[in-house]
């Protein structure tokens, strides 16, 4: 798909790898919805790069569809989405304090999974009304984790989550693949981006010493660089692809 002119939202755009992506889909000729909690940095964000904010919080239904309605409203149509809503706990199946909460590996299941799925089924149906191009009609990318494939101690409900967004692409893929509308999902490592950039090097240093190449946290704008060549190459659709420096987390 062609970037120039199409209509883009970016979920949880305010920071981090969701921010450099929506200033590179400007960059590129989009118009860009913002969507992120009310109390972000989402307004100044979106007004320095041309883009409109929407006020939204994934774990609030009502709050989604209002958002949707302004960004629609704004946009007119929908031909991309980039999702990266979602987060975890440390905790592990049992510890000294008894079992894991029920209640927080839900919270987690919510936040990172059920948001996003919530998200994508909206982002489709209007992607849906679009004329095609080249058949195409739209591109939903997703935010999952390398931890959906290694999951560390502690991270039961958090990879519980992200092995959901990344086991959604197919099936989504073949349920809106007659539409012309693709899934595809990023299983990012350890990037620099919220508390992790404010980690001393050498921290960082011991952090990605297991990597193959670089032996650094990610960049916000290498998650943008791939969210865009998603958007662009029409053959990937229904995967889940790794961008971890050949990185495969131990257990701790």
């Amino acid at each position: 798909m062609q970037i120039q002119g199409k209509a883009a939202m970016v979920v949880g755009g305010a920071s981090g790898m969701a921010r450099a992506t929506a200033e590179m889909l400007r960059e590129a000729g989009a118009d860009v919805a913002i969507l992120d909690l009310p109390q972000s940095a989402g307004a100044e964000v979106a007004a320095g790069m041309g883009a409109t904010f929407h006020p939204c919080d994934v774990m609030d239904a009502d709050s989604v569809d209002t958002a949707f309605a302004s960004a629609m409203d704004t946009l007119g149509a929908l031909h991309i989405a980039v999702n990266t809503a979602g987060g975890g706990i440390a905790m592990r199946t049992i510890s000294k304090k008894g079992p894991h909460p029920i209640d927080e590996f839900r919270r987690v299941i919510e936040f990172s999974l059920v948001a996003t799925f919530n998200l994508n089924r909206l982002q489709a149906w209007h992607m849906r009304e679009n004329e095609p191009e080249d058949g195409e009609r739209g591109v939903i990318i997703d935010t999952a984790s390398v931890a959906a494939f290694e999951g560390q101690i502690g991270q039961v409900a958090y990879t519980a989550a992200k092995a959901g967004v990344a086991a959604m692409m197919l099936p989504m893929a073949r349920d809106l693949g007659t539409l012309g509308i693709r899934s595809v999902a990023i299983a990012p490592s350890l990037f620099e981006t919220g508390l992790t950039s404010l980690a001393p090097p050498e921290m960082q240093a011991e952090l990605t010493r297991d990597n193959a190449f670089p032996r650094r946290m990610g960049k916000p704008e290498e998650y943008a660089q791939l969210a865009l060549a998603i958007v662009r190459n029409p053959m990937l659709n229904g995967s889940c692809i790794r961008l971890d420096a050949g990185v495969r987390f131990a257990p701790k």
